[in-house]
């Protein structure tokens, strides 16, 4: 619960220091943050393993029933760092496998998915203080690398450079502003 408390100290200062409660309260990106940190949680225990493999299938249902109600999907076998900040809710897809580091943003309509063919088929890595605005796409065996920007509705399908702002389909690196002033 360590992680889920320093994403909600995110959350206050996105919102003016409102009350945690009330941001659990009303605040969707919460609700799918804390179930998957308590699901991950679990996939990541050395529980024994019958009992880790019922608590995993209630964890679908809970994320499942999440994702129905807020559009947004946190499959509990992705790896997300603290800090992690959801803008907006819905249409927000990241793949099992998918890699984010710590302090990211993200909008709504973002997806963090698999791609490509043959060895180049995969997953993304994404770095630390990365901010990915609304309905991006980052797809396939690629490094988006820390303190980067992916701009509104971009493709991106190649490595992205450490404080390297991308913008268009596919992405290209437009300029060499980094996140400081998204994050």
């Amino acid at each position: 619960m360590k992680k889920f408390k320093l994403d909600i100290e995110k959350y206050k200062k996105y919102s003016g220091n409102k009350p945690s409660l009330i941001l659990i309260i009303t605040t969707q990106g919460l609700w799918a943050l804390f179930v998957y940190r308590i699901s991950n949680g679990i996939y990541k225990s050395k529980i024994p393993s019958l009992i880790k493999k019922i608590l995993l299938l209630m964890a679908v249902c809970f994320q499942k029933f999440i994702e129905i109600i807020t559009g947004i999907s946190l499959p509990y076998a992705a790896t997300i760092g603290t800090r992690f900040y959801i803008a907006h809710h819905g249409h927000i897809i990241i793949h099992p496998k998918a890699i984010i580091g710590d302090n990211c943003n993200i909008a709504q309509g973002v997806t963090v998915g698999v791609s490509g063919r043959g060895d180049k088929r995969g997953v993304p890595v994404i770095g630390n203080n990365v901010f990915i605005a609304a309905n991006a796409v980052i797809a396939g065996k690629i490094t988006v690398a820390n303190n980067s920007v992916i701009g509104a509705n971009s493709l991106v399908v190649t490595d992205v450079k450490e404080g390297t702002t991308v913008v268009g389909v596919p992405a290209v690196a437009i300029n060499n502003n980094n996140s400081e002033a998204y994050i």
